[in-house]
């Protein structure tokens, strides 16, 4: 990959695919193909075809995905099975028929069985049903990986995937409905704050533990495996390190400065009890994260606060 290889960026309006953007921009690539849902429907699949029979990308990042937090996740488990099916088949099949030299597929921590040993090393994924609260999500996950890793058996194509742990940042959805759960929590306490409510709910009981990545870090990644990695096994990508909810929420609380009180709703599910990844492998190889876990939280709520 050189600084004039066209690159196209799919979901690059959304949080994890804008910050690839901004990444790639940084390092001199200045041939980068941007379309938006509204120049190209991903559901459509001949749309996409003719997008790469016109455009002839020779690479392909795919972070576009419909995503949201747990509760969106359970209202909508066929619309999230649907929508995430019909988009990567388009955008991987796609590539593979238009000759596309090589192509990163970004799956999520939710693939792995809901029982996962801890941390969660790549060779566990397929051991056991994954989380029910959103299944939907993770099938179709699950099926974009084994896709790119059968282009790669049958036809000899550098189709890879990355399995990212939970991302947060500035450029997130901070939506009350269907965020994930920082932008959630900030929203919700820094609202609490302004409109002196002296009480904010926090699903579930607050004892699961999540791992979290600044999505600077996971567009680094990205393009460190678009120019280093080229084997059909996905890789882990995110800190090795995690934080409960009940945690999480408290460090928020003070982050913004709220002197209100934290109920934890028993009653609403936890979601899978722990999500640590394994990232030995890709420590390994050569990458590592770098912000700090508080440091990116400030950024989030700054960025938050500009809305």
């Amino acid at each position: 990959m050189n600084k004039n290889s066209k690159i196209y960026i799919a979901g690059h309006t959304g949080l994890v695919g804008g910050a690839i953007v901004k990444k790639l921009k940084e390092l001199g690539y200045n041939n980068l193909i941007l379309k938006t849902r509204q120049e190209l429907d991903l559901l459509n699949q001949k749309a996409v075809y003719d997008f790469y029979k016109k455009e002839k990308p020779e690479f392909v990042i795919n972070s576009a995905a419909k995503v949201g937090g747990i509760k969106v996740n359970m209202n909508y488990p066929a619309n999230f099975l649907f929508e995430n099916l019909q988009m990567q088949n388009n955008i991987i099949w796609g590539a593979h028929l238009y000759d596309v030299k090589k192509l990163l597929f970004l799956g999520s921590s939710c693939i792995y069985p809901r029982g996962c040993p801890q941390p969660m090393k790549e060779g566990y994924f397929l051991d056991g049903k994954v989380e029910p609260t959103n299944e939907g999500y993770a099938l179709a996950k699950i099926t974009g990986i084994k896709l790119c890793e059968k282009i790669n058996e049958q036809f000899g194509k550098n189709f890879i995937s990355c399995m990212p742990t939970n991302i947060y940042g500035p450029g997130d959805n901070f939506d009350p409905e269907t965020s994930h759960v920082i932008p959630g929590l900030i929203r919700r306490i820094h609202e609490a704050k302004e409109n002196n409510i002296n009480e904010v709910i926090v699903w579930g009981t607050g004892k699961s533990r999540r791992e979290f990545l600044y999505v600077d870090d996971l567009a680094e990644a990205c393009i460190w495996m678009l120019e280093n990695y080229n084997k059909k096994e996905f890789l882990n990508i995110g800190t090795g390190d995690d934080i409960s909810i009940k945690e999480l929420a408290y460090v928020i609380k003070n982050l913004v400065g709220y002197n209100g009180n934290l109920k934890f709703d028993a009653t609403k599910p936890d979601g899978m009890p722990k999500k640590l990844l394994d990232v030995s492998k890709i420590n390994n190889l050569g990458w590592k994260y770098k912000t700090n876990f508080i440091n990116g939280l400030e950024k989030t709520y700054k960025g938050f606060k500009k809305l």
